[in-house]
């Protein structure tokens, strides 16, 4: 749905996109990681038409990104920016009719979600009365009260207790379930692996990889086995190397082992059986969170 295709963009002496380019796949939710100050926002202001590139081009379905994009697009910014003193229902309804909805439809939608979001009791209330969670959860409402093709979550979990954050990521599910195309930036990890498909990992300015995320953690993944055991390994092979060991509730035996390049998985689950029993043998494949810090350290 979305092509970024060399986009590149500097403030003063600051290069804050150095070249980037990458597909979001229609109906995908695309993770986009990297530290502070990499490029995200940048990129993001850029999509939302804040920003303009020096260099590059953005493509929305195969058009060049124009004006008239932005009715298709949903945002919802790391900054809060709501009307302090205005009254949650009329703040949501000024806010869906910006994004081209009538009156009625904007009430109509207003207040769909502000059920679905726990929050009619609040919707005569003025934005300063809310707690930080709440706020979080009026601005969610805005980037989508429109229905838009294309959402943009920036930091969405901010300031949401654990509930709160199951709620709406069961939401965001249910929006891609429908159709809508989702770009989601964070720092929560663990989110960003149960929500998204495939990611784009940006460091100083620059995309360092790109995919989904599946094939990028088989691509990445180390020479590493978990092994479970009822009894103390033996091992009698210099390929083989226990870089974790320990011992859980149930009295097993719990090993992490690393092996060489000519060894594999099928070769040392047969060689470690001829001597005891296995019960659980997996080989290890690297989190989003592990994969973030070892592509930003190398």
């Amino acid at each position: 749905m979305i092509s970024i295709k060399n986009i590149s963009k500097t403030f003063d002496t600051k290069k804050a996109l150095n070249n980037i380019s990458f597909d979001i796949p229609k109906g995908s939710i695309y993770g986009l990681l990297g530290q502070n100050g990499a490029g995200k926002t940048t990129l993001i202001r850029i999509i939302n038409q804040i920003y303009e590139a020096d260099f590059g081009k953005i493509l929305i379905n195969d058009e060049p990104l124009n004006p008239n994009h932005i009715l298709k697009i949903g945002y919802l910014p790391e900054e809060r920016g709501l009307y302090k003193k205005l009254k949650v229902l009329n703040q949501l309804i000024y806010f869906g009719k910006l994004r081209g909805l009538s009156k009625s439809k904007a009430t109509e939608n207003a207040k769909y979600w502000l059920d679905k979001m726990l929050l009619s009791d609040v919707k005569n209330k003025k934005t300063e009365e809310l707690s930080k969670g709440m706020q979080q959860k009026i601005q969610f409402i805005i980037s989508i009260l429109h229905e838009p093709e294309f959402l943009i979550l920036d930091e969405p979990f901010s300031g949401l207790d654990p509930i709160n954050a199951e709620l709406l990521s069961s939401i965001i599910k249910e929006i891609n379930q429908k159709g809508t195309t989702i770009l989601f930036s964070t720092h929560r990890m663990e989110n960003l692996e149960q929500l998204c498909d495939s990611i784009a990992i940006i460091h100083q300015s620059k995309l360092i990889i790109d995919g989904n995320i599946n094939d990028i953690q088989k691509k990445n993944s180390q020479n590493i086995v978990k092994i479970v055991c009822e009894n103390p390994l033996l091992i009698q092979n210099e390929g083989l190397k226990v870089i974790h060991e320990e011992i859980n509730q149930h009295k097993q035996y719990i090993y992490q082992l690393s092996y060489q390049d000519d060894m594999d998985s099928k070769s040392i689950f047969n060689l470690i059986s001829e001597h005891q029993e296995i019960l659980k043998f997996e080989k290890h494949i690297p989190s989003v969170g592990e994969l973030f810090v070892k592509l930003i350290q190398e």
